[in-house]
C-alpha cells in the first residue's frame, strides 16, 4: 500500500481467524463507529478470544488499519474495473466514476463514505490509519486529474459532497445529481 501518502502503512498477513475477526470488525466499525466498538465486542462477534485478536493484530489500531486498507483496496479495484469498461472520452470516464460511486454506496455504504466517517473519528495524522484515509482522497484527486485536469478539484468537490449527502440522506440520489453536474462541467470544458 505505498500509495497512502508520505507514511508507509504497516500491514499484517491474515490467518483464517484474523479474516473472521476483520470481517466482524469491519461490519461493526462501519455500523457503529470506530471508537464505539471495543476489542471485546469484535472478539465475541468473530468467535475468537481477545488474546487471539491481540496475537494476530497487536492492537485495535492495527485492526482499524486493516479495515480501512482492505476497504480502500476494494474501492480502488471497483473504480478501475468500471473505468476499464467505460468509453475513451473524459465525459464517459467521469460518468463511470460517479456511476461506480452510486453503485458502491447503494451496495456497501448506506451510511456514507467509510473514509469520511473514519476521518470524523481519526483526524490525527500520527494515527496509523490516517495515511489510508488521506491516501484514498489523494488518489481520488489524482484520478480526477487524470480524467479532466482542468476540472479535477471541482469534480472532487462534487464527488465528495455527493458521498456525504448520500450518507446523510439530505435529498434523493445526490450522486446522480453530482454526476449530471460533473457531466456538464467536463462536457463544457471539452467544448471550449
Amino acid at each position: 500500500m505505498g500509495d497512502n501518502g508520505a507514511r508507509q502503512v504497516r500491514r499484517i498477513s491474515m490467518t483464517p481467524g484474523a479474516r473472521r475477526a476483520l470481517a466482524a470488525a469491519s461490519r461493526l466499525f462501519y455500523e457503529r463507529g470506530i471508537h464505539a466498538v471495543g476489542v471485546d465486542l469484535i472478539a465475541a462477534e468473530a468467535g475468537v478470544t481477545k488474546k487471539t485478536l491481540y496475537d494476530r493484530f497487536g492492537s485495535k489500531e492495527q485492526i482499524v488499519v486493516e479495515y480501512l486498507a482492505e476497504r480502500d483496496e476494494r474501492w480502488r479495484a471497483y473504480v478501475m474495473e468500471r473505468l476499464e469498461a467505460a468509453g475513451p472520452g473524459a465525459v464517459d470516464r467521469v460518468r463511470a466514476v460517479f456511476d461506480a460511486s452510486r453503485e458502491w454506496m447503494d451496495d456497501n455504504s448506506p451510511k456514507g463514505c467509510a473514509m469520511v466517517n473514519a476521518h470524523a473519528e481519526i483526524s490525527d495524522p500520527a494515527h496509523p490509519a490516517y495515511a489510508i484515509i488521506a491516501g484514498q482522497k489523494a488518489w481520488m484527486l489524482r484520478l480526477f486529474t487524470d480524467l479532466a485536469p482542468d476540472r479535477a478539484r471541482a469534480l472532487m468537490l462534487l464527488h465528495e459532497g455527493a458521498l456525504v449527502a448520500h450518507g446523510l440522506r439530505v435529498f434523493a440520489d445526490p450522486i446522480a445529481v453530482a454526476r449530471e453536474e460533473a457531466t456538464a462541467l467536463v462536457g463544457g470544458a471539452q467544448g471550449s
